[in-house]
């Protein structure tokens, strides 16, 4: 699988190099928050929109994990990067792993914040029904989004949320990125796997929150730690973004 060069952007101008892959109700927008804190003479931190997403938005694709993987591996390419961490936000926490597969020489570390495990995110028929039509009702995302941040969200944040969801992202590859992060298992494969790992956690992530990271990525890597954020839910790039910045801050100098 090739993967493209697609649309992103640099921030910083530091030794520590970061690829930023988002989740699947945002594009690269939903980490502008995250960047305002983040230190540009210490990192620098290149911003991707998956295919299907953002100004990727009419990019066609499988819109699996692996293909977000080859594309993230072709920008720190085009970048001239020749290894880096990877800090991914939800799906793009999954999608982290396949990176560190693919390249396992060139991945310093991974960042993940609320990331779906390797073994996927198991629903029940009551939540896929819901996620699935998530694809075509508006109201789904908005429950969604209400759910995984424990509802102490107003009215316009979750709006603004809903809205730049449906206007930043494909109906064919939100839909298909579902399948992909949720129901493919590859947890057999990073079992044991040493690079070092930083896991983020809301307080008022009902779905992949501390208890989830405990019983997957903290078994199956060994130097991963966990770190749980008292003022979030499963966004913590919006909801606590200094926060988040100053943990990836003392992560990398580590």
């Amino acid at each position: 699988m090739a993967g493209q060069i697609l649309p992103h952007d640099v921030h910083g101008t530091g030794p520590a190099r970061v690829i930023v892959l988002h989740n699947w109700f945002g594009d690269r927008s939903s980490f502008d928050a995250y960047r305002e804190h983040a230190d540009g003479d210490a990192h620098t931190h290149a911003f991707l929109d998956c295919r299907g997403y953002g100004e990727a938005i009419d990019a066609d694709g499988a819109y699996t994990m692996e293909e977000v993987a080859e594309d993230a591996l072709a920008v720190a390419d085009h970048l001239g990067w020749d290894d880096f961490s990877v800090l991914g936000h939800s799906m793009g926490g999954k999608a982290a792993q396949w990176m560190m597969l693919r390249a396992p020489e060139r991945i310093r570390s991974i960042i993940g914040v609320a990331p779906v495990p390797a073994a996927g995110f198991p629903l029940d028929d009551a939540a896929w029904e819901l996620f699935t039509g998530a694809t075509d009702e508006p109201g789904h995302r908005r429950a969604i989004i209400d759910n995984t941040t424990g509802g102490r969200h107003p009215d316009h944040w979750l709006d603004a949320m809903v809205q730049r969801s449906l206007s930043r992202s494909s109906k064919a590859a939100f839909r298909a990125y579902l399948d992909s992060w949720s129901r493919t298992d590859f947890h057999e494969q990073v079992k044991g796997n040493p690079t070092p790992v930083l896991l983020v956690a809301g307080a008022h992530d009902p779905a992949l929150g501390a208890a989830t990271m405990e019983a997957t990525w903290l078994q199956w890597y060994p130097n991963a730690r966990l770190e749980v954020f008292d003022g979030a839910g499963h966004y913590a790039p919006e909801e606590t973004p200094a926060e988040l910045a100053a943990a990836v801050e003392r992560f990398l100098a580590n």
